[in-house]
């Protein structure tokens, strides 16, 4: 019985090799016998194993289905949810546990890897990538959950003593990563990329093709949100942070240029990257149950004409579209018992030729999510940060005093710059946009007015209509979630750190998912002692490290 029990135990967290070579290695033909050392490392490429690393980024099914789309939305208020109908959420939180606790092992086989290589600025560029992606993997995890297992985490298939590890704090998971990404910022050397073994290597890095200086942005910029994100708690830390990239003119993922735009960003791009985002539509169709709500509505349109004459946002028409008699109707945020119900089939594959696309059913009365942002699965990105993110930042840190001087002229230059590349960003995502089977591009059935733009955001948002310093960060918050639509796990984390995103109710009383029934079943003492550190108990009541209020 102890034997049956450590062996599922090992394959939980030593990632067993058969299954890594079938979930995430592109390339199996340099394999040997499948039975020669089934518990080692000793047959995948460095390459095919960051390739591996890679894919493990793209959100699964059931991550987007029943965290995303039944949670967060709701929680923070970039939808409405007209209906409850998936309470179980874990199979969404064992889907992220064990994406992340399954890519683990190829993470520390890599680190050993590269420890045992000979010094050289190729080799420091690889450890920099892996730490790199680890960094985000793991931010995007201990958000969701708080304390987890980091430190002890991925090394069982070296030795057993560590089928059971122990969970960090998620203060010292943060220090920990934030102290990674800064030794990536002072290592990287852009002009090691020629020589091998990274000639190779960088050949599977398909989200920057081995380009050293995007993979600086990406670190440099995970810096400025992490630790904005800790500020309450880590004032000081958080501040020298900041201070050190802005001061140091540090590279970060840019949107604008002065007045020129740029939008630079991480993400993940299915057709260059070789993969079909094929769950989400899925997680769309099936799920069924999320609408533009009327809290986002009041923040893209200044009144509610269901013509859409109130619209100055063109955003709108990316994320939302009219319901089946092409009017524009949220749904209450906050629903009375006698709010009609909503139904209808706007997430149905009928709609992905032109005949049928307006074909949304007689009971969709009221506005889905725009059908190209929630069916096309080769040109629709999965962002992982952007650039006008990174300007929404820095326009914080200016206006809070956050690490810089306090500066309302430079916080405003930031926030304007903000929105201008996120309405361009928008904009040109939506441009390329194509449905999966019939070729159907947005530009052909989506016509955004051409007098919207960021002016015409700017005449309703632009700081000089903010009438207290209050309302004028309210501002930044708003840009910001607005501009996240597509990641309502940052949009969470905004919410929940700051509790002045755009709100109809009650605030947000949501802080965390907790964890799933496997690691409570498998790591047992550990997670129990998770809880005692974190107040006691495993339910969304119970705040994470860096809440402040």
């Amino acid at each position: 019985m102890k034997d049956t029990y450590k062996m599922k135990l090992f394959k939980k967290y030593s990632g067993y090799v058969l299954i890594l070579i079938f979930l995430f290695v592109s390339c199996t033909k340099d394999f040997e016998e499948i039975n020669t050392n089934p518990y080692g490392f000793t047959t995948a490429s460095d390459g095919s194993l960051f390739n591996g690393i890679i894919q493990s980024l793209i959100l699964t099914g059931n991550e987007q289905f029943y965290i995303n789309n039944e949670i967060l939305y709701k929680q923070t208020q970039q939808a409405a949810l007209v209906k409850e109908a998936w309470g179980n959420f874990t199979l969404g939180t064992e889907s992220m546990w064990s994406n992340y606790y399954r890519t683990m092992p190829s993470f520390r086989e890599l680190e050993k890897r590269f420890g045992e290589m000979s010094p050289s600025g190729e080799v420091v560029n690889m450890k920099a990538m892996l730490k790199i992606v680890l960094a985000y993997k793991t931010f995007k995890l201990t958000d969701i959950f708080g304390d987890m297992p980091f430190s002890d985490a991925g090394y069982g298939f070296q030795d057993l003593e560590y089928l059971h590890p122990k969970f960090d704090s998620q203060e010292s998971i943060y220090k920990s990563l934030l102290e990674d990404l800064k030794w990536c910022d002072e290592n990287i050397n852009d002009t090691a990329t020629v020589e091998e073994p990274f000639s190779t290597f960088s050949a599977f890095d398909r989200l920057f093709n081995g380009d050293m200086l995007k993979w600086q942005k990406f670190a440099n910029s995970m810096r400025l949100r992490y630790a904005l994100r800790m500020s309450e708690k880590e004032p000081d830390l958080a501040g020298e942070i900041i201070l050190d990239i802005v001061q140091n003119d540090r590279p970060v993922l840019r949107g604008y240029d002065f007045t020129s735009y740029i939008g630079e960003s991480a993400c993940l791009w299915p057709a260059q990257m070789g993969f079909k985002n094929g769950s989400l539509n899925w997680s769309f169709r099936e799920h069924t149950n999320l609408r533009m709500g009327s809290n986002i509505w009041h923040q893209m349109s200044a009144n509610d004409s269901t013509n859409g004459a109130g619209i100055f946002d063109p955003r709108a028409y990316i994320f939302f579209e009219g319901n089946n008699n092409n009017q524009w109707v949220p749904f209450p945020q906050i629903a009375s018992p006698n709010t009609p119900p909503a139904g209808g089939i706007p997430y149905g594959s009928h709609r992905d030729n032109a005949g049928s696309f307006q074909i949304k059913g007689e009971t969709c009365i009221y506005s889905p999510f725009n059908y190209f942002i929630v069916r096309d699965e080769d040109f629709m990105p999965i962002p992982l940060i952007t650039g006008a993110e990174v300007h929404f930042i820095l326009a914080e840190a200016y206006f809070r005093g956050i690490g810089l001087p306090q500066d309302q002229a430079q916080a405003d230059i930031e926030y304007m710059n903000g929105i201008n590349t996120s309405i361009e960003w928008w904009v040109d995502v939506a441009d390329n946009s194509k449905l999966p089977t019939s070729g159907l591009a947005f530009i052909d059935m989506v016509n955004i007015p051409p007098d919207l733009g960021s002016n015409t955001v700017l005449n309703v948002f632009g700081s000089w209509n903010a009438g207290s310093d209050e309302e004028r960060l309210a501002f930044i918050y708003t840009q910001r979630w607005l501009d996240a639509f597509r990641q309502p796990w940052e949009a969470y984390a905004l919410t929940r750190r700051t509790g002045k995103t755009p709100r109809e109710g009650d605030p947000i009383h949501h802080y965390r998912m907790p964890y799933p029934p496997s690691e409570v079943e498998f790591n047992t003492a550990n997670w129990s002692d998770a809880l005692s550190n974190q107040g006691g108990g495993d339910t969304p009541e119970y705040k994470l490290w860096w809440i402040p209020y």
